[in-house]
């Protein structure tokens, strides 16, 4: 049967970018540019991490509470790609396709979130 969070389509699309990621990730080591390499990793896996976490949740409205948090999570990440490419570590056109990306995983949050809190 599976878990609730997995079953989520912004879940789903979460993971579906984590590759893209993780190549940056390991391109980023290989600069070694380490310390950002390591913050731009959790605040990714903050985003899934915790819409997985919120969706064990005893309430919808924690759960709602933990879709906000995920959301922040895709704004320190659209933040820490724009202080990549400022620093020359990466193209314009890659941070503008993982923005997008991210923009569109935190309209999903936050629909989702939207809809959840629409039940109180």
């Amino acid at each position: 049967m599976g878990f609730r969070f997995q079953t989520l389509e912004v879940y789903k699309l979460t993971l579906a970018i984590s590759g893209d990621i993780f190549i940056l990730l390991n391109e980023l080591q290989n600069k070694r540019e380490y310390v950002i390499a390591d913050q731009l990793m959790r605040a990714f896996l903050s985003i899934s991490n915790n819409i997985a976490e919120g969706s064990g949740s005893n309430s919808e409205k924690e759960f709602a509470y933990f879709l906000n948090i995920a959301r922040r999570s895709v704004f320190e990440c659209v933040n820490i790609m724009m202080i990549l490419q400022l620093k020359g570590l990466i193209p314009i056109q890659v941070n503008e396709d993982f923005t997008e990306k991210l923009e569109l995983i935190s309209k999903k949050l936050q629909s989702l979130r939207n809809s959840i809190l629409k039940k109180f």
